[in-house]
């Protein structure tokens, strides 16, 4: 087991869930058991995440891209969403896990929109940990969908142009009024970002396992965060300035 600092953790960790149906073709099984058993590895996560202390975890669970799947693989998805946040929101609750969702939402059936909507009101008054579901998300899509919102404030005199900052745009993402993440894993070994989080990973620490996300668990996530712990963050600077030695 790694050995790793709960004084130096990661507040905001990102995951792109990659290899289900890798995993379930190694084993000779459809692509819907590696989903199945790609849920249980969320639940292993999510639960490591709050012993931890981690504050927020986002999950990359559905693309906008994924919509183009096969249509029996995108409803056993949808389906195996619902079933999910049905499952998990007492628990949630139970373990103060505040529920949020990013993206194009209203792209998603409306079932589940309605079963994802009772969760995050449920889970509201949580502060424990938030769990951001990144669901029928694009980075493209968000920025272009900030930009229209900044355009379309600028037209209505709602601000001004000269007081368009960089904190002032994180407030017209899907991901305001949460941190930018430290930490982004990948698993099954692929070097993409996939379109995830484009802005908001512009520090963000990266690594990537070849370990497949089914067979990702406790054990995985600390190896991730001991490596992120070995890493000197500088955001620009040197390591003298961060350490007080520069002459």
């Amino acid at each position: 087991m790694e050995e790793i600092d709960k004084e130096k953790l990661p507040h905001h960790i990102a995951i792109i869930m990659d290899g289900n149906g890798r995993w379930a073709k190694k084993k000779s099984l459809n692509r819907i058991s590696g989903h199945i058993k790609g849920v249980n590895a969320v639940r292993e996560v999510v639960t490591a995440c709050r012993e931890l202390g981690i504050k927020v975890l986002t999950l990359y669970a559905f693309s906008i891209e994924n919509w183009k799947r096969p249509a029996d693989e995108v409803r056993a998805l949808m389906e195996l969403l619902k079933e999910y946040l049905k499952k998990e929101g007492d628990e949630m609750v139970q373990n103060n896990i505040r529920l949020n969702a990013i993206g194009r939402l209203d792209d998603l059936p409306p079932d589940v929109l309605t079963t994802l909507r009772e969760t995050i009101g449920k889970t509201k008054p949580c502060d424990g940990m938030i769990l951001n579901l990144a669901l029928s998300y694009g980075g493209r899509s968000e920025i272009l969908h900030a930009v229209q919102g900044v355009l379309f404030d600028l037209q209505k005199g709602k601000i001004k142009l000269e007081e368009m900052t960089v904190p002032r745009f994180h407030e017209y993402l899907w991901t305001h009024g949460l941190p930018d993440p430290d930490l982004l894993i990948r698993t099954s070994g692929e070097f993409r970002i996939s379109n995830f989080l484009l802005w908001q990973i512009a520090y963000t620490e990266l690594y990537v396992t070849d370990t497949l996300w089914p067979d990702f668990d406790r054990k995985e996530l600390l190896k991730a965060i001991a490596d992120y712990q070995s890493r000197e963050r500088r955001f620009g600077l040197t390591s003298e300035q961060l350490n007080g030695r520069e002459e």
